[in-house]
């Protein structure tokens, strides 16, 4: 009797039938390794907020120079050592062209007697420093990209070729690689432009000698990692060449790690030039980049801070903001990572 009151009755049981066609349906959409690559980035707000303001001082490196109508070069020794002055701006109290003359705070503009606006103020000269401030930053991103992209064309070939076919091969050109990196390149940039004149040229091309060894070694590991993995092996039994290997299997393989060691060149291509020319080896005057503005206003710093506030803080944004992505792109293309 007692068996018979814990049995349930029929009717509480219910027969479920499964349709196998939406059983196996997968309900998310399948994603690429690109499209899951950018929904990890997307969540990396650093990465993200770098990459807007990226955008915005390169948009303004471009378009700049020719918001107020002048341009970097033109001298005017009237307007001469001008505060920054902007309109709406000055009414609060910053940025009303007010400096010091004779020890007393007094308005510049009134003094010499100048209608027009300097948004950043002018040099000893009386050039525009907002002119010269995108154009100088023009020149450095034009220089680290050029850089940075020698580097890569010339360090993935160097270092796919040497680990891809190893032996001798690889021997003899990683001899040449540590003979290479054992030459300090201050002193393969200061024989450049011994050779060459100073300016643009030769400041790349002191930056390329050297600078593709870090992506060289980096791509070899690499491609030591996957030659011997089996995907590989496979279609090297199905008659694969070598170049239907490297290009449709090891490149798309490496892509991820080319690409953030690249984001890492730029801003150490941006500081080398600054630095270059911060020490006078590097562009002349009355060419502007970073390096040039940041020494002019080094000069000046007691007296007129602001011809060395601007450059320092441009430069400085710079290089957060590709270190901010290149960490987020490192964490968002590495497979291993979890949500």
């Amino acid at each position: 009797m007692q068996n018979d009151k814990q049995q349930l009755p029929p009717e509480k049981f219910e027969r479920v039938t499964i349709d196998t066609h939406t059983a196996e349906r997968i309900t998310k959409p399948s994603l690429s390794f690109w499209q899951d690559a950018w929904l990890r980035l997307r969540k990396n707000k650093a990465a993200i907020v770098s990459m807007v303001v990226l955008v915005l001082l390169v948009l303004m490196a471009l378009v700049g120079p020719h918001l107020n109508g002048r341009s970097g070069d033109t001298q005017n020794l009237r307007h001469a050592n001008l505060p920054p002055k902007i309109p709406g701006i000055e009414n609060l109290g910053i940025f009303n062209g007010v400096g010091e003359l004779g020890g007393q705070k007094v308005d510049l503009y009134e003094v010499k007697k100048v209608d027009e606006y300097y948004w950043f103020g002018t040099d000893g000269l009386g050039r525009d420093l907002f002119t010269r401030l995108w154009e100088g930053t023009q020149i450095s991103l034009l220089i680290a990209f050029i850089a940075a992209l020698i580097d890569v064309v010339i360090g993935v070939a160097y270092g796919g070729i040497s680990g891809y076919f190893g032996g001798r091969t690889d021997d003899v050109m990683q001899r040449i690689v540590e003979i290479l990196i054992g030459i300090p390149t201050l002193i393969v940039v200061i024989l450049m432009i011994l050779i060459m004149e100073p300016g643009i040229t030769a400041i790349i091309i002191a930056i390329s000698i050297t600078g593709w060894i870090g992506m060289s070694r980096i791509v070899r590991a690499q491609i030591l990692k996957f030659k011997g993995q089996e995907f590989v092996l496979a279609s090297r039994t199905l008659g694969a060449g070598h170049s239907r290997i490297i290009t449709k299997h090891l490149l798309p393989n490496i892509l991820g790690i080319v690409i953030i060691n690249t984001m890492f060149t730029i801003p150490s291509a941006i500081f080398f030039e600054a630095f270059l020319s911060f020490i006078g080896i590097g562009l002349q005057p009355p060419a502007a980049s970073l390096g040039t503005l940041i020494n002019d206003g080094y000069k000046v710093m007691e007296f007129q801070p602001y011809v060395l506030l601007f450059p320092a803080l441009v430069i400085s944004i710079l290089m957060i903001a590709f270190n901010l992505i290149g960490d987020g792109l490192r964490d968002a293309l590495d497979p291993k990572m979890k949500d």
